[in-house]
């Protein structure tokens, strides 16, 4: 199976630890975020994965030349312009060239999701792209109806609200930055370089089904804040 891991960004809520070393290259107690992203899915059957770089690029190359992984590395390299996470998946696109579903998994998440059971939860689907989300706070929450179909947006500290479906709206989760889509995805992505996969399927899910995987089992845990790093070694 094969899998992407978003590993392009700049980190920002990470400074200063990331003016030296790219995010994906932070240690949890004595293991790179990266590394344990790569583990993850390797234990979880994808042993194919592409992973997209920009902030400090050779960093990375070095560590992935310098380490052996149980499964086939390629690299998306970004290093001339960050192309957010729709950009980036668009740019890795030949690599998904099977016709099979596949994963999309954000560097700095921690969690003992059973990917696989996730994985096999979308092929039953009917839906383009399948997210797993919480219900946790947030500043920004997707919104479903009865079915878990996406239906619309909204920005908790604003009131912003995207409405996509008219159905009646039943549930607001949080995105927990794992995802699995069909490879049709690409025939509808934007001309355009560099956009998000959120705002992608706010623009698709009138016509496609974008569902949710609704996780309230697992450990999770969003590691993109220093003061998470601390409590990501505690718990996992």
């Amino acid at each position: 199976m094969r899998a992407m891991i978003l590993a392009a960004g700049l980190g920002t809520r990470l400074k200063p630890l990331t003016d030296s070393t790219p995010k994906a290259l932070i240690k949890i107690k004595d293991k790179t975020l990266l590394e344990i992203a790569i583990d993850n899915l390797v234990k979880n059957g994808f042993n194919k994965i592409i992973i997209n770089l920009h902030h400090h690029a050779k960093q990375i190359l070095q560590f992935i030349e310098q380490n052996k992984f149980e499964a086939e590395i390629t690299i998306s390299d970004e290093t001339e312009k960050l192309l957010d996470t729709g950009g980036g998946l668009k740019k890795a696109g030949y690599f998904f060239n099977d016709g099979s579903p596949f994963l999309v998994y954000n560097v700095d998440i921690l969690s003992n999701l059973d990917l696989r059971r996730f994985y096999s939860f979308h092929q039953k689907t009917d839906s383009i792209a399948t997210l797993v989300v919480k219900k946790r706070e947030s500043s920004r929450y997707l919104l479903f109806n009865s079915e878990n179909i996406l239906c619309g947006w909204r920005n908790a500290k604003t009131g912003e609200t995207k409405l996509i479906r008219n159905d009646k709206l039943q549930y607001e989760f949080a995105f927990s930055g794992i995802q699995v889509l069909d490879s049709e995805i690409f025939s509808l992505m934007p001309e355009n370089d560099i956009f998000s996969l959120i705002d992608l399927y706010l623009k698709i899910g009138t016509e496609n089904k974008i569902k949710a995987f609704i996780d309230d089992e697992s450990l999770w845990l969003d590691v993109g804040k220093p003061e998470y790093l601390k409590e990501a070694g505690n718990l996992f």
